[in-house]
């Protein structure tokens, strides 16, 4: 039979979404605060919705903007799924009493051409280390990857978690993975490949952003680590 001497290849794709944009936050950093977004641009859902598989597995971090999101793509057409897992691990990185600085004069004050708070193994005081974010999205990743191999999920999250999901498609490279945009709502998608002999990533699209021909939804770019504008 034509094929029979190929190993049989198990093909897991992983469609996360960044939540939409928080405006109550003060200009501050929230981190792992459990702080509401705002969904109210049903272009931007829409859009999102058209591209994302309908028979999919949803999962979501255990904070209240990734639900908002979800419900906010369901709400523009998408068909809701029977369940949502939340999972604590896939939430944005603990910033420990760093959340509620204000961001900006935070960012400052930290070395020039930094690529996220501070050096990946810095942990915040009283809080995680960019390290300690990657290793238990990796973890969880690895778990659902054998959960639900060989179907399509659509995973929720945070700019940090998701930073560290490419990184990890990147080779387990989790600093190459804060080079990246993640833009609210915007979609990543990252391709698991599995045989008896390896495994392997493929990334066919990182930040895509559906609506992104229109101007009038410019306001979908956010921090998602520490690029700020420059104080006045």
């Amino acid at each position: 039979m034509a094929g029979a001497d190929k190993p049989n290849v198990v093909i897991t794709r992983w469609w996360w979404v960044r939540h939409a944009p928080v405006r109550n936050d003060g200009g501050n950093i929230y981190g792992q605060s459990d702080i509401a977004c705002d969904t109210s641009d049903t272009y931007v859902f829409n859009a999102v919705a058209k591209v994302l598989p309908h028979q999919a597995v949803w999962y979501s971090s255990n904070l209240m903007r990734t639900h908002q999101t979800a419900e906010a793509i369901w709400a523009a057409g998408f068909p809701r799924p029977a369940s949502m897992k939340r999972e604590a691990d896939l939430a944005e990185q603990n910033l420990g009493r760093w959340q509620g600085m204000n961001r900006a004069q935070f960012i400052a004050s930290r070395p020039v051409g930094a690529s996220w708070f501070a050096d990946i193994n810095e942990p915040a005081p009283g809080g995680e280390s960019f390290m300690d974010l990657y290793n238990r999205t990796r973890r969880t990743i690895e778990r659902i990857n054998s959960e639900a191999a060989g179907q399509d999920i659509i995973a929720v999250a945070h700019g940090g978690t998701i930073k560290a999901a490419v990184g990890l498609a990147l080779g387990d490279r989790p600093e190459q993975g804060l080079g990246f945009d993640i833009d609210n709502v915007s979609v990543t998608r990252l391709d698991h490949f599995a045989s008896p002999e390896r495994t392997l990533w493929r990334l066919p699209m990182v930040n895509q952003q559906p609506w992104i021909a229109d101007p009038a939804h410019a306001a979908m770019h956010q921090p998602a680590g520490p690029e700020v504008k420059k104080l006045a």
